[in-house]
């Protein structure tokens, strides 16, 4: 198909803006629906933002039609306040836009998860992706792909983040020791193009791309 429709969530933020810029210069995609909580400025006229409340995302079931639905949504606990706050964003946000999307006949959902998702985990922040991922499993979606980076790397707009960026210049080196590859950051733009790369090829209805999986992304 050469005319799809995408509709990205997140997409003023490090992965997402990366995402739709990727997107416009790609044929398969003749329109972009950016869905935000703040104005985002459009760099191409393929793209389309609406500025959208995500606690009554009901009234605004009209945008949830096209292709293909790419969740890079997010936010951290010291952004939001609290991590039921964070939560609302990471967790509900998503899969009520997930539940939208899938009612509306969207065939394809890619999801921005986390390296170490796990429903029992003792963190708060791989907790809630974990249950992301379950969630999502039950609805109607053809085909379903999750990806799992680690730290991201890339410049984030309106965001300090102090930990993240002390890591991103150490983690690189640090990494590069036996045992610890698996753990290496990555950076926004590699995940960006593994999520296009997926959709412009077939795949299985539910798939996990692990961290390894995101570096190894042939140029289409």
């Amino acid at each position: 198909m050469t005319d799809k429709i995408a509709i990205v969530l997140g997409a003023s933020g490090l992965v997402g803006s990366a995402l739709v810029e990727q997107l416009i210069s790609h044929d398969n995609y003749k329109k972009i629906v950016t869905l935000t909580r703040r104005p985002v400025a459009n760099s191409s006229d393929k793209v389309t933002n609406h500025v959208v409340d995500f606690d009554q995302l009901n009234n605004y079931t009209e945008l949830f039609h096209g292709d293909v639905l790419f969740s890079c949504l997010g936010t951290t606990k010291k952004i939001a306040g609290t991590i039921a706050a964070q939560r609302k964003v990471d967790l509900e946000y998503q899969f009520n836009a997930a539940k939208l999307a899938a009612n509306h006949g969207l065939t394809h959902y890619v999801l921005v998860s986390s390296s170490g998702a796990n429903v029992t985990s003792r963190s708060a922040y791989l907790k809630m992706k974990g249950e992301l991922e379950q969630q999502v499993l039950n609805l109607p979606f053809q085909r379903i792909s999750i990806l799992q980076p680690s730290l991201l790397l890339g410049k984030r707009a309106n965001d300090s983040r102090f930990a993240e960026s002390l890591g991103s210049y150490f983690l690189p080196f640090v990494c590069k020791l036996p045992g610890l590859r698996k753990y290496r950051p990555i950076a926004g733009h590699q995940v960006a193009k593994k999520m296009l790369f997926i959709t412009s090829q077939s795949g299985p209805k539910v798939e996990y791309f692990k961290l390894s999986d995101l570096f190894d992304t042939p140029n289409n």
